[in-house]
């Protein structure tokens, strides 16, 4: 299904973070969601932050190394973007419990950042979540063609992340981006410690998944949910790992009624 969401030009503003800089796209209103990418689409204000928007202030940061973040030579694995990323809560003045949306890898980060500092969340939502098993198929040595087949089951919306890889400067931007996701998951391509922390994270949890995902499996979002003791699986219909450019109004409407559930609850945990 086509999108019918318009995405404005949000610029990226450069946001002082423990001495590095860190670029950040803001927009929306009402309580602060950080939302951390995956391994790719950046460098934009997509149609799913922008739906995300209308019910929540979105921030929306680039991990280092990717988009507009410089590269950190200090940040060697996912428990040092953990601390990046409170340095950088820290830094935005958010001192009450948050909403943390992280896709794919950005998943695994949240993830990480929920088993470590459980306190701080409001609520926890993990899109196609990577970190628990190794993918199915190698990124690493694909063709962009072939990527971009692993990733979509729905091509209808994939205009907005398309680049040209024949450009010198996407290719040599695609280059750093991947060689950055090399330094934190070559080997091995998912946490074996994870799956025990899990039980570490208190908050409610929403697990989004693919109708198929043909980078990570099918299973990955149901363990994610089995290990997360207040967790629940919703699925997003004819969507593959994409899933947020394929269909960003029901990714982000399912989202947003998850963190209203939240805040209708008096427990805090979904009915």
């Amino acid at each position: 299904m086509t999108s019918t969401i318009e995405a404005p030009q949000v610029e990226a503003e450069m946001l002082d973070v423990a001495g590095a800089q860190v670029a950040v796209r803001r927009r929306g209103s009402g309580r602060p969601l950080l939302y951390l990418h995956g391994a790719g689409f950046t460098g934009r204000w997509l149609r799913f932050h922008e739906a995300l928007a209308a019910g929540a202030d979105v921030i929306a940061p680039e991990h280092p190394g990717f988009g507009a973040s410089p590269d950190q030579e200090a940040i060697e694995g996912f428990d040092d973007l953990v601390f990046h990323y409170d340095d950088l809560r820290a830094a935005l003045g958010i001192d009450e419990p948050f909403d943390l949306v992280g896709y794919s890898l950005g998943g695994w980060i949240a993830a990480d950042y929920a088993l470590t500092y459980p306190e701080k969340l409001r609520s926890l939502t993990l899109i196609v979540p990577a970190g628990l098993e190794p993918p199915i198929v190698d990124m690493f040595a694909m063709e962009p063609e072939q990527v971009f087949a692993t990733l979509f089951n729905d091509f209808a919306n994939a205009g907005e992340v398309l680049v040209d890889p024949t450009d010198i400067d996407v290719a040599v931007h695609m280059y750093e981006e991947a060689s950055t996701v090399a330094k934190l998951a070559w080997n091995p391509r998912y946490d074996r410690k994870l799956a025990r922390r899990l039980r570490r994270v208190t908050c409610p949890a929403l697990v989004l998944g693919a109708d198929h995902d043909k980078l990570l499996g099918d299973e990955c979002c149901e363990r994610y949910a089995e290990l997360i003791a207040a967790a629940e699986v919703v699925r997003v219909p004819g969507t593959g790992h994409a899933l947020p450019i394929e269909q960003p109004e029901a990714a982000a409407r399912a989202i947003l009624d998850f963190q209203g559930a939240v805040e209708q609850s008096p427990t805090g945990v979904t009915p």
